[in-house]
């Protein structure tokens, strides 16, 4: 296969990872993004407010149908990361399974349809979770992640090597 604009480096450190992209690992990434952006606090304060007001509704014996509204205002609060797990789901599985190798020079991610090559100027930073590191685009929203589940990686020594490798080109964050 032809790398074009991609320059592989001979004996350079390099980890593979192959995996199917689950709901879990969507929602993960999902998550750390919202973490940083503070999404998760503002989602937990509307999501309170919202709370309180139903709870205030059925202590004063308000209109049961602004009640249950309230509470639907909360379960939906509550749902959109789940809701946008499930539509990137939707999006991208019918790739099958996605092999990743990451590299001095950045990620290169194929499947049996595509290839995304992405360089480390991409991303702002990395954060690691139990099962994850996902790794965040740099525009201001952070729309984009990559998420690289450890469950993808051959060997327990792969996910020390490809520490080693973000960290010398990304930051956590």
């Amino acid at each position: 296969m032809v790398q074009q604009g991609w320059d592989t480096a001979q004996g350079s450190d390099v980890v593979e990872l192959a995996y199917t992209p689950t709901r879990g690992d969507i929602r993960a990434g999902i998550r750390v993004r919202d973490r940083i952006r503070k999404l998760s606090l503002l989602r937990g304060a509307v999501g309170g407010l919202f709370a309180a007001l139903g709870i205030l509704l059925i202590v004063t014996g308000g209109v049961l149908g602004s009640t249950v509204l309230q509470w639907l205002v909360v379960l939906l609060v509550w749902s959109v990361p789940h809701i946008q797990a499930n539509h990137v789901l939707r999006t991208i599985a019918w790739q099958g399974e996605f092999r990743a190798t990451v590299t001095d020079d950045g990620i290169s991610v194929t499947t049996d349809h595509c290839t995304l090559i992405q360089r480390w100027s991409v991303f702002r930073g990395y954060r690691e979770t139990r099962d994850h590191l996902v790794l965040l685009s740099r525009d201001p929203n952070i729309l984009c992640l990559e998420v690289l589940p450890k469950s993808g990686l051959r060997t327990p020594e792969d996910a020390v090597r490809l520490q080693l490798i973000l960290d010398r080109h990304l930051k956590r964050v």
